[in-house]
């Protein structure tokens, strides 16, 4: 099966092939083309396609969202709470189409200053209060940045961060120390390893989340682990790449 589209588009193939044995393989044609660049497969369907014969089907897990409110949802890549999902909310169609990724940088911007609201993070017996939350199995964040800078395609988990902060204002810290790759000794800032998240709105206000880019609801929502899932292409030397 061949899934020509954005990430948003892969994510529909996908909930649709969730414990099939038939390969997935991915032509990119979206905006940040994420699951693309975190494969090496180029940023265009031309590219992606020669070197279709270059890969090999693997079993991978895939992240489950479970909210109290709504469907269940699977996801490939990530699924954050709070501020992304929020930017997220509001990139306007029209403008993503014109602008590309820089709609998120625009619709990121136009709340500078603004309060977030809080959620609270529970993992493996650890709690945070956060303004965003991420649960990520690709270390691509947006085809340009590295959020979860120790995560595979290959791992059963995900490497799960949290943002700490009512007010925009230290997230500009924040992705500083994410260009930096510097972002997890940053006061605030939590990393950690897990297989499950459990995500509750703190402060009375609505809590938006996604999956793979896509609105996906509001919390609260489990994010858990599930192995053996789905079936990628992939690059033969993918372990080799993520080693290096």
């Amino acid at each position: 099966m061949l899934a020509a589209g954005g990430d948003g588009t892969i994510n529909e193939v996908l909930n649709g092939m969730v414990g099939s044995h038939v390969p997935l393989g991915v032509l990119p044609a979206g905006t940040a083309n994420v699951l693309a660049c975190e494969m090496r497969l180029g940023r265009g369907i031309r590219d992606a396609a020669r070197k279709l014969s270059e890969l090999e089907p693997r079993r991978i897990a895939l992240g489950r969202l479970e909210p109290a409110e709504g469907g269940v949802r699977y996801f490939l890549l990530m699924a954050g709470a709070g501020f992304d999902a929020d930017v997220v909310r509001r990139v306007q169609p029209d403008v993503k189409r014109r602008f590309g990724k820089m709609a998120y940088w625009l619709a990121g911007m136009s709340r500078v200053g603004a309060r977030l609201p809080q959620m609270r993070a529970k993992w493996n017996g650890c709690e945070v209060e956060t303004g965003f939350a991420l649960a990520s199995r690709v270390r691509n964040y947006g085809g340009d940045l590295e959020i979860a800078r120790n995560v595979s395609l290959l791992d059963r988990d995900f490497e799960f961060a949290a943002f700490e902060g009512e007010s925009t204002w230290p997230y500009a810290v924040y992705m500083g120390g994410v260009v930096m790759g510097a972002h997890a000794r940053i006061p605030g800032v939590t990393v950690a390893r897990t297989e499950r998240i459990d995500l509750q709105p703190h402060n009375g206000h609505p809590v938006y989340v996604h999956v793979d880019g896509e609105l996906a609801g509001m919390l609260p929502a489990r994010i858990q682990a599930v192995p053996d899932a789905v079936t990628l292409l992939t690059p033969r030397d993918l372990p080799d790449r993520y080693a290096n």
